[in-house]
């Protein structure tokens, strides 16, 4: 794994644990600081083609003689490697990125030639499968947290995490008690009301809700005043691949406690990404991380995800997600527009307000927007004046008609008198 030379790297070295619930390490740097913690559970579920060309599924836990050799440390990335088996190994890939860090990658490796596990297989080969997990946005000197069960499925394998406490960037050698627990762990909650009055039922920081938004609402009169109008771009090898413009607030519910915020364009961090399938749009100021996750099915857009992190006045890092959404859809090589205010309901803890949206995640030509396709509340605004507009057209034609008529009724009366 690549590191900047600015960075010291420490091939780590660890002490492993085995209690009664998962597999428990503590992995230190060069110093024999903890630098990297992990207790969790892993089930394994893989399936292989036997020598008599049939195809088996089995199933088996991460082990108890599991070992960190492989693990790193350093001040920007993190790896915790796992290995057991025989030639079996199980890792993570963190990155931290100012006050926040995240999981960018986790990569299972499987030794088919291990008969205890894959008895008669056709194959002697190591295989490895890389998936992206929702662990994002944690907040440094704090554990993200996850007893719910999490499974991740490619075609060939399925890991179920449950039981997760890792704390991917360990401050002064010492584990954080600050947690951020992830959104299965939260009991369902009502949505949060559209003022600042609030009857919360849990007082727990979320991650990675995966509950379907419903459509926009337009909002009652706001608690802030309307946020200004940003501009965000993202370019890939010089060329801009995404825009967008809008006015954003935030209103999430913490605890017993409902707040809004507005986003304060002068005041914010742009990053982002394009790829051909999905691009991402990376907003950070003092206050809050917002990151939009837009992917296209070869004939249209939408926002599919969105992760919203931010730290309470005693530095509890809330952190919600939800990877579920279907918003903002337009076809491609064509953008996205709403100027009217709009309401979003993210997850029961999470709401979205926009102004004067206008977002191009793909097909971005010559640095401007292309024809914007418009939501329903737009349409529907341009319908009154068009109606007035018909309405006195038929009545201007009314007038004119029954002028004429009566003009031509007196016009004979007045032969038939000579």
């Amino acid at each position: 794994m690549t590191r900047c030379a600015a960075f010291v790297l420490f091939f780590a070295s660890a002490i492993v644990f085995q209690p009664s619930r998962g597999v428990e390490v503590n992995v230190t740097d060069g110093q024999d600081k903890l630098c990297l913690y992990a207790n969790l559970m892993v089930h394994f579920s893989v399936s292989y083609e036997e020598t008599a060309n049939k195809s088996v599924t089995t199933g088996f836990e991460l082990s108890k003689d599991v070992t960190t050799n492989g693990s790193e440390c350093d001040a920007t990335s993190s790896m915790l490697k796992l290995n057991f088996g025989d030639g079996h190994s199980w890792s993570v890939n963190f990155t931290r990125n100012g006050d926040w860090y995240q999981a960018d990658s986790i990569t299972f490796s499987y030794n088919l030639s291990d008969s205890t596990v894959f008895p008669n297989s056709l194959s002697n080969e190591t295989k490895s499968v890389t998936v992206k997990p929702q662990i994002a946005n944690v907040g440094v000197d704090t554990c993200y947290s996850c007893k719910s069960k999490d499974v991740i499925s490619t075609d060939l394998v399925n890991m179920t995490l449950s039981d997760v406490l890792i704390q991917a960037f360990v401050i002064n050698g010492s584990k954080s008690e600050m947690i951020s627990s992830c959104s299965a762990d939260q009991p369902t909650t009502s949505a949060p009301p559209t003022t600042q009055a609030t009857n919360a039922t849990t007082d727990a920081p979320v991650t990675n809700a995966t509950s379907t938004a419903p459509p926009p609402t337009t909002t009652p009169t706001p608690t802030l005043p309307p946020p200004t109008t940003g501009n965000y771009s993202i370019k890939s090898d010089n060329i801009t691949c995404l825009l967008a413009n809008f006015g954003l607030r935030i209103g999430f519910k913490q605890g017993e406690t409902y707040q809004e915020m507005n986003l304060e364009p002068n005041a914010t961090t742009v990053s982002g990404s394009c790829r051909v399938n999905s691009s991402e749009l990376q907003l950070v100021t003092n206050t809050m991380t917002i990151m939009f996750t837009f992917t296209n099915d070869t004939a249209k857009f939408h926002l599919h995800a969105l992760n919203f992190t931010t730290k309470s006045s005693s530095g509890v890092a809330f952190n919600v997600a939800n990877s579920n959404l279907s918003l903002w859809e337009a076809a491609l090589g064509s953008s996205y527009m709403c100027n009217k205010e709009q309401n979003y309901t993210i997850t029961s803890l999470l709401s979205l307000y926009t102004f004067n949206l206008r977002v191009q995640p793909f097909g971005v030509s010559k640095g401007v927007f292309s024809t914007a396709e418009e939501c329903q509340s737009d349409g529907e605004s341009f319908l009154v004046p068009i109606a007035v507009g018909v309405a006195l057209l038929v009545l201007i034609l009314i007038v004119l008609l029954a002028y004429f008529i009566g003009r031509k009724r007196n016009m004979a009366t007045g032969y038939e008198s000579f």
